[in-house]
């Protein structure tokens, strides 16, 4: 009878959910970035390439990224807090069924024999035995538990885009990390060529000296000079060293040896269409991860509100008892009980709305750090557009610098040679070249990497209709 009245009860149960229902906080940002070209189309709808260090053509590249995809710890780890995620995901729905629990106990006492009444003969040693399946249930009344669902549905969500925003970096690290390497072997390339080109030298100014026709002070500038290249190249192959121990590290292969390439056989990736829309930024994966942080932390505020309303619970049992095992399981030892609870918050000095008022205030910190990732995503990707079209723009440039150069040294060396000019112009035609080569060369490396931190800025790249 008891039950009929309670049935009830347990229809109104989850029809109310405390806390505020999730809405996008309102941020507004600009239709387009600053450096984009209003006159082009915008490229609403587009995809964007999981795999776009592909783009670049190199299967030592595409080795690497994929070893680290599978190997590197940072992505170990970023898989076994989705699994835990999960798990927290199955723990918040299973709240919403009774826990059922099936046990057997026995037991023997020895009662006194000189209470009052005292015991009749021959009971007391009373043997037990009890079998017992029993049931407690919660009813969901405020939604406590559909806002912890709500709750642990976006932390698993947030976790796998923080596992794509770990898989992003990687990658990115990866490529950034390789377009060093090649950079570094370019440089080393050059100035192999400058040792070459200062021993030469030397040897003409020795030529020279011997013949009576320089001075003792340009043997020895030019010594030094060829000690200066030979160090520039020990500090080149120290650093590619270095950058191979990274690249060894963030692809999983501690053992990694990479041969020599070269930085300049790498393609140029094209650059996204001018007019690229803001609303990109909704694929970043950090920024969704920040959104469903938020998610999470509105949820908390209906959990935190749930705890001001009363708690109803229904307990259940059914099973039978005995004094002897033998006659455990007769008609006459069943045994069944019904329980109903209800538990109502009177006085806690203001603890459950403080509480509340934590909830209310982790939310407003969920939307500034939502605004933040946001604004701090429109600001990468405005800054790398800004680096990949000025260092695109620098390299024309660059190139007729390191023409001028080289015919400025062959020329110098020409004159002196000649008994034209001093050799002091010789070693200043030396240096330009030397340095408008690495500068020409390190200015490749940065126009790659400055690609990839757009890539990383949009979200894992970008495939309009007309290109890759």
């Amino acid at each position: 009878m008891n039950g009929v009245r309670l049935l009830p009860l347990l229809a109104l149960a989850g029809c109310i959910t405390l806390g505020p229902d999730y809405q996008r906080p309102a941020i507004e940002l600009p239709a387009q970035y600053p450096e984009a070209a209003p006159a082009e189309p915008a490229a609403e709808g587009a995809a964007l390439a999981p795999d776009w260090w592909r783009l670049y053509a190199d299967a030592t590249l595409d080795d690497l990224v994929a070893s680290g995809r599978k190997s590197n710890a940072d992505m170990r780890l970023a898989a076994a807090r989705v699994e835990e995620a999960e798990g927290v995901l199955r723990e918040a729905r299973a709240a919403f069924f009774p826990e059922v629990i099936a046990g057997y106990s026995a037991s023997r006492s020895r009662v006194s024999t000189s209470g009052v009444p005292p015991p009749q003969p021959g009971t007391i040693i009373r043997p037990s035995h009890q079998l017992l399946v029993s049931t407690n249930f919660e009813a969901d009344f405020w939604g406590r538990f559909a806002r912890g669902s709500e709750a642990a549905r976006a932390n698993l969500l947030g976790n796998r885009l923080g596992q794509d925003v770990v898989a992003l970096t990687l990658a990115g690290g990866i490529a950034q990390a390789y377009f060093a390497l090649r950079s570094l072997d370019a440089q080393i390339t050059v100035l192999e060529n400058s040792i070459r080109v200062r021993r030469d030298s030397l040897d003409i100014a020795k030529a020279r000296l011997d013949a009576g026709l320089a001075p003792e002070l340009d043997v020895y500038q030019a010594q030094g000079a060829l000690s200066d290249a030979r160090v520039q190249k020990r500090d080149a192959e120290r650093s590619r060293a270095l950058i191979e121990h990274q690249l060894a590290q963030l692809s999983g292969r501690l053992d990694l040896k990479l041969a020599a390439g070269d930085v300049f056989k790498l393609p140029l990736v094209p650059v996204p269409p001018a007019g690229l829309p803001s609303t990109l930024l909704d694929r970043r994966p950090d920024i969704r991860q920040a959104e469903e942080n938020l998610v999470a932390a509105n949820a908390q505020i209906g959990i935190a509100r749930a705890a001001l309303f009363p708690t109803v619970s229904l307990t259940a049992g059914a099973g039978q008892q005995s004094g002897e095992l033998d006659t455990l399981l007769t008609t006459g030892a069943r045994i069944w009980s019904l329980g109903f609870g209800l538990a109502l918050p009177i006085f806690d000095a203001g603890r459950r709305e403080a509480r509340v008022d934590q909830a209310r205030a982790r939310r407003e910190q969920a939307v500034a750090g939502y605004q933040r990732a946001i604004e701090s995503g429109f600001r990468e990707v405005a800054d790398a557009l800004v680096n990949v079209q000025q260092t695109g723009a620098s390299e024309a440039e660059l190139l007729a610098r390191l023409d001028a150069a080289r015919n400025a040294l062959e020329l110098s060396t020409l004159r002196y040679q000649s008994g034209y000019s001093p050799y002091l112009e010789v070693l200043d035609a030396q240096r330009t070249a030397n340095d408008a080569e690495l500068a020409f060369v390190r200015n490749r490396q940065a126009r790659l990497a400055f690609s990839v931190d757009l890539m990383k800025a949009l979200g894992g790249g970008w495939n309009s209709g007309s290109g890759p």
